[in-house]
């Protein structure tokens, strides 16, 4: 064989395994993608069955805690619509009204999103309780009291 068909053969076998890794990669990831809507549009927008992000505000007077179970309900606002959703666990410690919040779950359409894992967001001011307590202590603090 002439080494130009030799080489021609390597790179085609090359061309081949590389489109087979980036398929099965492809493939592995379509199961951990989540897309993120707004509370106004997921209705519209998400199909029954689709892994979806909600986020927005956790709406005022909307937490309510079950006491026999660890389910919480509440509602996300994006100021021009609002969903409820259920989650059954431990919120995350800034969890609270009117801080933000991304509830993650399979979006089975009706009235409520039932999520399986929430994030509450900070701002870049955030800082934990400890590290704020230890600073009072130490008469460092120079933020709000």
């Amino acid at each position: 064989m002439k080494r130009s068909r030799q080489r021609m053969i390597v790179i085609g076998a090359a061309g081949v395994l590389l489109s087979g890794a980036v398929a099965l990669a492809l493939l592995g990831a379509q199961d951990s993608v989540a897309y993120f809507y707004a509370p106004s549009d997921l209705a519209a927008k998400a199909s029954a069955g689709e892994r979806v992000r909600i986020g927005g505000l956790v709406a005022p007077g909307s937490i309510v805690r079950d006491p026999d179970s660890e389910t919480v309900m509440f509602a996300v606002s994006d100021g021009a619509g609002a969903i409820q959703v259920k989650f059954e666990g431990i919120p995350p410690d800034l969890f609270a009204e009117n801080q933000g919040v991304v509830a993650e779950g399979v979006w089975q359409g009706g009235e409520v999103f039932q999520a399986d894992r929430i994030l509450a967001k900070h701002d870049e001011t955030y800082m934990p309780r400890e590290v704020v307590d230890a600073l009072k202590a130490k008469g460092e603090w120079r933020g709000d009291p």
